[in-house]
């Protein structure tokens, strides 16, 4: 089939996209995002060739997103492109979707079903599919799913504690950022080999954070559970809470379970804990005793579950840092390696400083990897392609 692959990743506020030319590797011709949808929207265009430029439109809903960005003022599609296949990016996969997988009438029927165990995600990648089928409608829509990177998980990392007929019903731990560790472990293979084939922890830290342990280039852990709420503190989200605690709110505070989810999602991690921003770079330069014990919690959990994921694997080769705050804040990575040297993670802090790819200076190797998802949902929409 002739023509160019489009990827979609869209967030709550946000939509992601690129461009490429089918391939093995697939070759990126341009990329950009849409920011701060339903308020001041932004849209970023970095065309094939061309140089990176911003503008403020109005947009409210993903649809109004993908319509700014076809604008022929964009330089983003050229006039007659054709585009061959769509591929977007889905967070839950449920325990069925470990590949790639046309998204046909039923497999988005399915997917549909999974929207409560995604509320700030998976209405608004299917919203992107659906706009992505009006304007596109005889280019193949492919899903690719956070969850299907931790399909294979034994069942002790997969089961929660609960009678057995809740497993059964799908109750479980599943696991997501599949796109960005499945990009980061197909990256260490490439360059690091011998680390690949080994057993390696990496930290994909962004407003939604989480950690995977991979032993040669497989995920057996993720501190992410059933929903993408569980583990670290994230920009608005909880993370791990005593399960008691989401009683006392139900019984004793009177909240219902709308009140309770929003809670969890919009208004805690660090932004709830620091009470003024989601956003690390803002903490960062914030000099609020709040705005510190918040970034305090941030790295002391990543440490907690860093150690725990080494125990898991028996041992650690290698740290990765990726996402947003892993790639960028020398502040947390820092933080996160300071005596840590009893499990063989030191960081020097000149080549942390300098944002180098190698930052370590123990036996365990720790590197700084820029992820790319969109990458991975080109290459799964190449294949389809044939």
């Amino acid at each position: 089939m002739n023509g160019l692959i489009l990827t979609l990743n869209a967030g709550s506020s946000s939509l992601k996209f690129a461009l490429y030319e089918p391939g093995n590797p697939p070759l990126q011709l341009a990329e950009g995002q849409v920011e701060n949808l339903g308020g001041e929207a932004r849209l970023t265009v970095k065309p094939d060739g061309g140089q990176k430029h911003s503008t403020q439109i109005s947009a409210n809903t993903h649809a109004a997103a993908l319509e700014a960005i076809l604008t022929p003022q964009t330089g983003f599609l050229p006039a007659g492109t054709a585009i061959a296949g769509v591929g977007h990016r889905i967070v839950h996969g449920g325990a069925d979707f470990a590949e790639p997988r046309v998204l046909d009438a039923a497999t988005i029927n399915v997917l549909e079903q999974l929207s409560p165990l995604a509320p700030l995600h998976q209405p608004h990648n299917l919203a992107a599919v659906a706009a992505a089928q009006r304007v596109f409608p005889n280019a193949v829509q492919i899903g690719c799913f956070d969850t299907a990177f931790h399909r294979g998980h034994s069942f002790e990392e997969e089961t929660f504690a609960l009678p057995r007929r809740y497993f059964d019903a799908g109750v479980r731990r599943y696991g997501f950022h599949g796109l960005s560790y499945d990009f980061i472990a197909a990256e260490l293979a490439r360059t690091a080999p011998e680390i690949a084939k080994g057993k390696v922890i990496i930290a994909h830290l962004g407003n939604g954070a989480s950690m995977c342990a991979l032993k040669e280039g497989k995920s057996v852990a993720s501190t992410m559970g059933l929903s993408a709420l569980d583990g670290l503190a994230m920009g608005t989200r909880s993370g791990q809470i005593d399960p008691g605690v989401l009683l006392y709110m139900l019984q004793h505070e009177g909240l219902d379970a709308g009140q309770l989810s929003y809670l969890l999602y919009k208004e805690s991690g660090l932004l709830g804990l620091s009470g003024l921003s989601h956003d690390m770079r803002t903490l960062e330069a914030s000099d609020t005793l709040e705005s510190r014990q918040a970034i305090s919690y941030f790295i002391h959990r990543i440490r907690r579950e860093t150690g725990a994921l080494a125990a898991v694997l028996g041992g650690l080769d290698a740290l990765v840092f990726t996402g947003g705050i892993g790639e960028n804040s020398r502040l947390v990575r820092a933080g996160v390696c300071e005596g840590m040297g009893w499990l063989g993670i030191a960081c020097s802090p000149d080549r942390n400083q300098a944002n180098t790819k190698d930052i370590g200076t123990g036996a365990v190797r720790i590197m700084v990897i820029a992820t790319d998802e969109e990458s991975v949902i080109a290459k799964a929409v190449s294949k389809v392609l044939g």
